[in-house]
């Protein structure tokens, strides 16, 4: 019981204990060179990275609000059946036709024309609805890759021995009379024109990418001759992507067009101007490579209705919209200082480590380094006498003789033994009496 409460009352005491940094100058070179480079090292790291390149006296906003149009221009032909020429303008190749900033160039068309509901056979690609007797069609089934629902008959496919299921679909199916067309012959040459206004709601600034009142009437964008034109060509956009247009226009795929706002709003609003790239977004792979969808164009033939289904491959365009804005605020700028100060003590700690883990000489730096120092719980404040009442006073050589308890106890260290030498000595000194050792 006695012990616990011993330890409870240490620990309570160690409550009131206060820490304060012991300055201790260590003359070696060694350790003296690492702590200044490590200083360099930081001084720099703030100076250089924080503050000029990250621009840590501002306060960032990113991701901008952000609006996208675009315009395409161009005309194209493509060889239809039997040999006839096919225009195609804007209101045809590009869908869908609003001008969002997701939009598809169609560059190739498979066509599957006059299909009417009725009764057919299954595709052969569907190998669920091969069968060889009724019994393998099930009436009503539909299966996820078919095109119709199962009659529960068994039948020939079309051009071959093969039987597959009846279904009722759009007939004939895609796979049977489809016709192909291409019209990338032109399409290099077709223009987008891409209209991007942004907006940083914290600092109040918004910003268009299209300056001066004659910008769009005679120019095309390059990064070098004509970085502020919003109008690029299909060609270009392709090859800065480092895509193949002939592979990319037979089998469609995603092209990004990545629009990039960093505005340094301590300068002058014209400098803060996009940046554009250009990158090739779907994957090309043996599973799934390239872009295709498929719509249908209905119409009505001698009273039943009809429509075409077309599949298409295109180049689809995705305009993406990044952005950051940076003005200089005193907050941002007070904590990185701060930062900065605090980091500079880095290299303190960790030449105490060396010095304390691998240069610690007979636990020598130890002693020195740390102290423990308490008041004497009773003390005769009267008896501590300053400076100026010993200068005033008459008795002066005997007050300075005269031996008076610290205010402050030191704990125990090696330098004790020379010190009570030298207390002996000095008594001697002031009363002329030889005091016997360890009096």
């Amino acid at each position: 019981m006695t012990g616990c409460r011993t330890r409870s009352l240490t620990w309570f005491g160690q409550l009131w204990e206060y820490e304060t940094p012991k300055v201790i100058v260590v003359k070696n070179r060694h350790l003296g060179t690492i702590y200044r480079l490590l200083q360099l090292l930081i001084i720099v790291y703030f100076a250089w990275y924080v503050f000029v390149v990250q621009k840590g006296y501002q306060a960032q906003e990113t991701g901008p609000e952000s609006a996208v149009i675009t315009k395409v221009k161009g005309v194209s032909t493509s060889k239809a059946s039997r040999g006839a020429k096919r225009i195609w303008d804007v209101a045809e190749y590009v869908k869908p036709p609003e001008g969002g900033s997701i939009f598809t160039i169609i560059t190739r068309t498979e066509s599957t024309k006059l299909q009417t509901v009725g009764t057919c056979p299954e595709s052969k690609s569907v190998i669920d609805a091969r069968c060889v007797s009724a019994e393998d069609c099930r009436y009503g089934d539909m299966h996820v890759l078919g095109h119709g629902l199962q009659t529960g008959r068994c039948v020939n496919a079309t051009r071959g021995s093969l039987r597959t299921c009846e279904i009722l679909a759009w007939c004939p199916l895609e796979d049977e009379t489809v016709t192909s067309e291409s019209l990338h012959e032109f399409v290099p040459s077709f223009t987008i024109l891409i209209k991007n206004n942004i907006h940083f709601p914290q600092f109040g600034f918004s910003k268009g990418n299209i300056e001066g009142e004659n910008a769009l009437k005679s120019c095309t964008y390059h990064p070098i001759h004509s970085p502020s034109c919003p109008i690029f060509t299909i060609d270009f956009i392709v090859k800065e992507a480092g895509v193949n247009f002939t592979e990319i226009a037979y089998k469609g795929g995603i092209i990004g067009v990545i629009i990039n706002w960093n505005c340094n709003l301590d300068l002058h609003p014209s400098k803060c101007r996009p940046q554009y790239t250009f990158r090739r977004l779907d994957l090309r792979n043996n599973i799934s490579t390239g872009y295709n969808y498929r719509f249908a164009k209905y119409y009505n033939k001698n009273g039943t209705e009809a429509r075409t289904l077309i599949k298409v491959y295109g180049i689809r365009i995705d305009v993406i919209v990044h952005g950051q804005a940076g003005k200089f605020s005193l907050i941002p700028t007070i904590i990185n200082l701060a930062t900065a100060l605090t980091s500079i003590g880095v290299g303190t700690v960790f030449c105490d480590w060396i010095l304390l883990t691998f240069m610690n000489k007979d636990h020598m730096y130890s002693l020195r380094k740390y102290d423990k120092v308490w008041k004497l719980e009773e003390m005769n404040t009267a008896t501590i006498t300053t400076v100026s009442s010993l200068q005033d006073s008459p008795a002066t050589s005997e007050s300075l003789c005269t031996n008076h308890d610290p205010p402050y106890k030191d704990s125990p260290s090696p330098l004790s033994e020379s010190i009570t030498d030298q207390k002996g000595q000095q008594e001697q000194s002031c009363d002329g009496t030889e005091l016997p050792p360890g009096s």
